[in-house]
């Protein structure tokens, strides 16, 4: 096959995907989520924040590096951890604007267009149901994954122009994989949202149930859980197994928490001196040398974290699939 033959068979495939239904879906879903007012006030906002967390890292990174700091061969990376309190780091604002993010462009996803009339139209046309709520999902991820790659790799270009330092490979792959991190974690947000519009008629009403699953687990989930820490806390006298247990159960309670396994996944890939994020007895700590952790040790240790967020997100993603398929579509 001659180049010019193979060129026209590629593009009469090309042509072929973006005519089916399922594309011509997503492309109109991003078309419209690019265009709306909501999406360029969520994205200035993170922008912003994100800009704001850069300066502040930038300003504050010399006095951040220290002589025999076991992270100094990850110089790169604490463009995207360290603050000087006056503004959070660029990972506490992706953790806590993220969301809003998901929510954004989910909430009225299926109710909208219920509501307008358009559902049972679109329904109308030889188009699978399913087509719908997958083209809704994977253009609002295209959306979120373009943001985040194009966020992450503005940071990075401005830090190399700023402190004249490359990022190592080692500090790529981790940036890399942070990047794919948050647009999971988003990704869950997003399906919440979602589900929401399945079930609930009114816009509002999904908006607003969403919001407070996330202000429940940004703010009060923590709190819940320090009560009753403090409620169940040995006593002063009680045994080191009987402490460790105690300890053990309130991570558990915290790692129920969205937020709280994006933070741990999220601090460990960026600070590979972290070794551990449970407790650790004084033999395990014994003889421990306080170096970095490759990457693929970082990852086998935060792979709790990832499945646990893979199968929140999952869940909803089958929740919102199943409501979907048995609703009734008809606007009233």
């Amino acid at each position: 096959m001659d180049l010019t033959t193979y060129i026209t068979a590629i593009s009469r495939k090309a042509e072929k995907i973006n005519d089916h239904p399922f594309w011509v879906i997503v492309s109109k879903e991003i078309s419209d989520h690019v265009r709306s007012w909501r999406f360029i006030i969520l994205i200035g906002l993170i922008a912003l924040t994100c800009l704001g967390s850069l300066y502040t890292a930038l300003t504050n990174i010399g006095e951040a590096v220290k002589p025999n700091d076991p992270e100094g061969a990850f110089f790169f990376l604490k463009l995207f951890t360290i603050t000087d309190g006056t503004l959070p780091s660029y990972v506490v604002f992706v953790g806590f604007l993220g969301p809003l993010l998901g929510i954004g462009l989910g909430f009225d996803a299926v109710n909208s267009e219920q509501n307008k009339g358009t559902l049972s139209r679109i329904m109308s046309q030889p188009i699978h149901r399913d087509y719908l709520l997958n083209a809704k999902f994977v253009a609002a991820l295209v959306v979120i994954s373009v943001l985040f790659f194009a966020l992450a790799f503005l940071v990075t270009g401005l830090g190399m122009i700023t402190i004249g330092i490359p990022p190592a490979p080692g500090e790529f792959m981790r940036i890399l994989v942070f990047i794919l991190l948050s647009i999971l974690y988003v990704a869950f947000w997003l399906n919440l949202s979602i589900l929401f519009s399945v079930r609930f008629r009114q816009a509002a009403t999904s908006a607003l149930s969403a919001i407070a699953v996330w202000v429940f687990f940004s703010v009060f989930y923590g709190m819940i859980v320090n009560v009753i820490a403090r409620v169940i806390q040995p006593g002063a006298m009680a045994g080191p197994g009987k402490m460790l247990a105690h300890q053990k159960f309130i991570l558990f309670l915290q790692d129920l928490s969205p937020s709280q396994l994006f933070s741990d996944a999220t601090l460990t890939l960026l600070m590979p001196s972290v070794r551990s994020l449970g407790p650790l007895t004084r033999a395990q700590v014994v003889g421990a040398i306080p170096s970095p952790l490759p990457l693929g040790q970082s990852l086998l240790l935060v792979w709790p974290q990832l499945t646990g967020l893979i199968a929140v997100t999952v869940i909803c993603f089958a929740l919102s699939y199943v409501y979907f398929m048995k609703k009734e579509i008809r606007s009233r």
